[in-house]
Formats: C-alpha cells, sequence, structure tokens
C-alpha cells in the first residue's frame, strides 16, 4: 500500500470514431500493464470537444456500451482505467470520468465547472456535477477534478477536505501560445492550497480549428516538477509514486524542456494541418505557389505535416507575376521535394476580358480586374482538388483576414489554412526560424525550405504592374500592432490612438477590420494558435455600425 504506479496516457482521439478510440485505449492499457491505474484525457472515448454531437442519444449510448466493454477488460487484474466520457444520469448528460475495476464501472465522477468562453461552449450541451468527493482506487483515495475544475479553488478545495490524497485531472486543454504558462500557474495554485501532488494529462492532436499540445506533467506536493511530457506527440509514461510521512511522492522521470515560441507554434501547425488532412482522409494537400513568403511557409508546413509526397504546388503567373517570383517560386518547389506545376492565367484572363467587355465599356481598371485573377487562380486549384482529391491549402495570413486584403472564392479558396491566426510579423519569424530549424515531428527536409529572397522582399498580390501590399495597408509592423491592441486586447480606437499610432491610420484600421467580418464568416477553418482567434473566439455581427469606442 505504500507504492503505487500510475500510466499517462497522453493520446490522440478520433472525434466520433468510438471503436477505434476503444481499441486505443486497450492498446494503451496493455503498454501500462505494470501499472495500477492508467489516465486518459477528458472524454476521450469519443474525442474533445464533441460540441452537439454529444446531443445525439444514439452517440450517447454507444460511448456508454464502449465505456462498459473497456470495464470489463479490468477483470484481468491489470491496471484500473480512468477514462472521460459523455454520461447520462437520467435527463441529465454529464461531462464525465469514469472509473472502470474489477470488471464493472466502479464510480462515475462529473465535471463541476464548465466554461463557456472562448472556445468553449459546455454550457450549452452538459449538465454542471455536483461537488465531488474522492474516488477509492486500490484503497487509495484520488481526486479527480476534471479540466477547467482547477483552473478555481473550489473543487479542489472540496476534495482536500473530503481526504483525497492526491489529485489525478484529465484534460482537453487547447493549445496558444500562454496556455503552457497559465496552465502550470493553476496546478502550482491549487497544489499550494490543496498540499496534494497532482497529475495533469492533456489530449493531443488536432480537431477542426483546435490543436492539443499534450504537455502532461506531475508536480510533487513541494511544487516540484517530477513529470514533463513533450509536447505535441503521443506518449504513455509510468510514473512511481511512494507514500512518505508527509503524503504520496512521485519520483523523478522524464523532463521535457519547453520549446520556445517559433517550434511551439511551428510544431501546432503542423499537428493541426495533419490531424486535418488524415483525420478527414484527403490524400494530400495542394496550394497555389506564387513566390511570396505566404504561400511557401504554407507549403513547408504542409511538407512537414504530410510529407512531400502528398503535397502538390502550383505555380500560376499572370503578366504581372515578377520573374525572380517565378524563380522564388520554383525554388521553394525544389528545396521541398514537391511536385510543381506551371500554369499561366493569362488565357483564362484574356477570355473573362472579353466575356465581360460590353458590360466594362468606359469603365477604369480598378479592383474588379485585380479580383478576377485571383479567382481565376482559386477556380483552378478547386479543380485539380475537384480531379485528384487533393484538399486546397489557403494561405491567407491574419493580418490580411484582419482588414480584409483577400479575395473571396479566389485566394480564400480551401479546405484549411494553416495561417489563418498567424500575423504577418509572425510569418516572417516562422519562416526564418523554419529555415535554420527542423520541427521534431517534421518530414520535411532538415536545411532550408525556402530561399532568403522569399522573407527579404516586399510582399505584393501581384495583381497590377509594380504593387505592393504597403500600396493599401500601412507597414506590417505598424498594421500588426494596432491589430495586436484591436483584436487581441480589444482596446479602443482612442486608446490604441494613445499608445502613439497615427489616428487616421487607426480609425482606417478600424473600418477595415469590421467591414471585414462577412469574408471571415467565409473563410475556411484554420488552426488557433493565439489567445483570440477569428471564429471560435472572435464573433462579430457582420452589420455593424459601432466604431471608435471610446
Amino acid at each position: 500500500m505504500d507504492h503505487f504506479r500510475i500510466a499517462l496516457a497522453q493520446l490522440n482521439p478520433l472525434m466520433g470514431d468510438i471503436s477505434k478510440n476503444l481499441a486505443r485505449a486497450r492498446s494503451a492499457r496493455a503498454e501500462a500493464s505494470g501499472a495500477d491505474l492508467i489516465v486518459f484525457p477528458e472524454l476521450f472515448i469519443c474525442g474533445y470537444p464533441p460540441e452537439d454531437l454529444v446531443l445525439k442519444p444514439a452517440f450517447q449510448n454507444d460511448c456508454r456500451a464502449a465505456v462498459e466493454a473497456l470495464a470489463e477488460d479490468t477483470a484481468d487484474s491489470g491496471p484500473a482505467i480512468l477514462i472521460g466520457t459523455p454520461w447520462v444520469d437520467g435527463s441529465c448528460l454529464y461531462n464525465a470520468v469514469a472509473l472502470l475495476d474489477q470488471g464493472k464501472v466502479m464510480a462515475v465522477t462529473r465535471k463541476v465547472d464548465l466554461p463557456n468562453y472562448g472556445v468553449f461552449d459546455e454550457k450549452r450541451v452538459f449538465v454542471p456535477g455536483p461537488m465531488p468527493g474522492p474516488l477509492s482506487i486500490r484503497g487509495r483515495r484520488i481526486g479527480v477534478p476534471i479540466c477547467e475544475d482547477i483552473w478555481t479553488a473550489d473543487v479542489v478545495e472540496c476534495l482536500a477536505e473530503t481526504g483525497a490524497e492526491m489529485l489525478v485531472v484529465p484534460n482537453g486543454s487547447p493549445f496558444d501560445v500562454m496556455k503552457f504558462d497559465e496552465r502550470m500557474h493553476h496546478a502550482l495554485a491549487r497544489v499550494v492550497e490543496s498540499r496534494l501532488p497532482l497529475v495533469y494529462v492533456n489530449q493531443v492532436g488536432g480537431q477542426d480549428e483546435l490543436v492539443f499540445d499534450g504537455a502532461s506533467f506531475v508536480l510533487n506536493a513541494d511544487r516540484s516538477l517530477a513529470v514533463q511530457l513533450p509536447g505535441f506527440v503521443e506518449r504513455t509514461l509510468i510514473c512511481d509514486w511512494t507514500r512518505t510521512d508527509t503524503g504520496w511522492q512521485c519520483a523523478v522521470s522524464e523532463r521535457a524542456l519547453h520549446e520556445n515560441k517559433e517550434a511551439s507554434l511551428y510544431a501546432a501547425m503542423v499537428l493541426a494541418l495533419r490531424d486535418y488532412v488524415n483525420k478527414n482522409r484527403f490524400p494530400g494537400v495542394v496550394i497555389g505557389l506564387s513566390g511570396g513568403i505566404d504561400s511557401a511557409l504554407s507549403a513547408a508546413v504542409a511538407v512537414d505535416a504530410v510529407g512531400a509526397e502528398r503535397v502538390r504546388c502550383v505555380m500560376m503567373p499572370s503578366r504581372y507575376t515578377a520573374d525572380e517570383s517565378l524563380a522564388d517560386a520554383s525554388e521553394v518547389a525544389r528545396l521541398l521535394g514537391v511536385r510543381y506545376d506551371v500554369l499561366p492565367i493569362e488565357p483564362a484572363v484574356g477570355a473573362f476580358a472579353t466575356m465581360l467587355g460590353h458590360l466594362f465599356e468606359n469603365r477604369p481598371v480598378d479592383t474588379t480586374e485585380e479580383n478576377v485573377q485571383s479567382r481565376i487562380r482559386g477556380l483552378m486549384l478547386m479543380a485539380i482538388s475537384n480531379k485528384f482529391g487533393h484538399m486546397v491549402l489557403a494561405t491567407g495570413n491574419k493580418s490580411e483576414m484582419s482588414v480584409g486584403y483577400a479575395t473571396l472564392y479566389g485566394d480564400m479558396n480551401g479546405g484549411y489554412n494553416v495561417l489563418k491566426d498567424i500575423y504577418k510579423m509572425d510569418v516572417f519569424r516562422l519562416s526564418r526560424w523554419r529555415n535554420a530549424n527542423s520541427v521534431s515531428i517534421g518530414l520535411g527536409p532538415q536545411g532550408r525550405v525556402m530561399p532568403d529572397n522569399v522573407i527579404s522582399r516586399p510582399p505584393s498580390a501581384e495583381l497590377r504592374a509594380d504593387q505592393k501590399d504597403e500600396d493599401s495597408l500601412p507597414p506590417y509592423s505598424v498594421l500588426d500592432a494596432i491589430l495586436l491592441r484591436l483584436v487581441e486586447e480589444e482596446r479602443s480606437a482612442a486608446e490604441v490612438v494613445a499608445d502613439g499610432f497615427d489616428p487616421e491610420v487607426v480609425k482606417r484600421v478600424e473600418n477595415l477590420l469590421y467591414a471585414a467580418e462577412y469574408k471571415r464568416r467565409q473563410a475556411p477553418p484554420g488552426v488557433k494558435v493565439s489567445r483570440r482567434n477569428f471564429g471560435r473566439d472572435r464573433r462579430y455581427p457582420m452589420t455593424n455600425a459601432y466604431r471608435n469606442a471610446r
């Protein structure tokens, strides 16, 4: 009774594939045969977050049947199981964790604090559980708060007061650039308050716009870090516990280093795209490679995600495409080792000019003709997608999508966008980082993935002669700084001006930001990596006359 072995199952479920998740749980339990207990992430049996799918009675029944089948396995005297599952009790649906042992469901604990902010909408589908007591697991009293339950003090305080000897926390905690530190802050606070050690088991993998980094850990009661699993990879690890005079102590084992911002962001993009492509069974992706930095970085992420043999790149030059762009795109394709086709769009541009000529007669050339070029490219990419099954990977960044510097049904076409939540200045930083580093989970080349000229050239859409992005937008260093305040921090235009920005520029950026909401509603999904992305986190009305709030 003075020793206990807990297996942390940091795994990647497939949303809705209950039988596959059941099989994965059985496999992990077999790997952890020497443990007394194996812990799976939040709602592992169905995947997290299930959104309104969890309201379907057949889905609820299938989840319960899988949990009961898994419970029968525990009659073999192997590890007991804590597994996340939807659980129906009467008319109430709970986000729950089931304790499985001795061939049956021994107990069920229910999540108390249901998050209803940002990307979370659990109050829509679940009922909050009652304040829990600890579960008796092979003679040990273990508190099992679920994810959000440790972000405030009440649930852990209740568990400590009712005799818990340690805390085991199943999680479905999505990645963002600040999340690692934030999780650790809350976990440490609960350890200090309760004087109990804490096991944090998090999901890993991509689910639509969310990506889960895993990064599971164990803290002893003295706040020391006993275990830190790496991020963005599946991992099952058994940790050894000993009862001491002051309580349970976990032996120090693996302590992976936390990666820097660029490495974490890049890995998140790779894993999110890999899982979106693979879980939705696309044979690969097709990308419009322009010679610019956004498409080059998108192509690099794609190759790291699914391998060069599953990535097709297409250069679609017009009369405005510089020779420099042609050379740079070709070099990107060579460095990445992808298939590369050049399909000029001039025949189609001429055809559209002829078809629309009598309607546009006596009207000056403007952005209409620019958008026609973009939409021709979008049409060509969609045709390739239809013919070969490859998903179109959009390449627009967050700065452009913020202010609507993108063409509906043109460069916005796509099934997914890995840059959707990446500001332009971060695109530059990530490109430099990837040229100097490789990502541990990547399938791409070890060396450079784009020529330096792609990074150093002034950005241009090349839809008219001598065009530069800064003809239409403030310099990206200024634009991003303003957007950071307006979008991420929700500050008023007056507050942004007070930080030293030009009032007319701020007013213009704010107007563009609000006016582009209708475009963002029609944009493809993309991985969320910031604290406040467009879509799940920031949902504004399309019809909106509110401006310059103080």
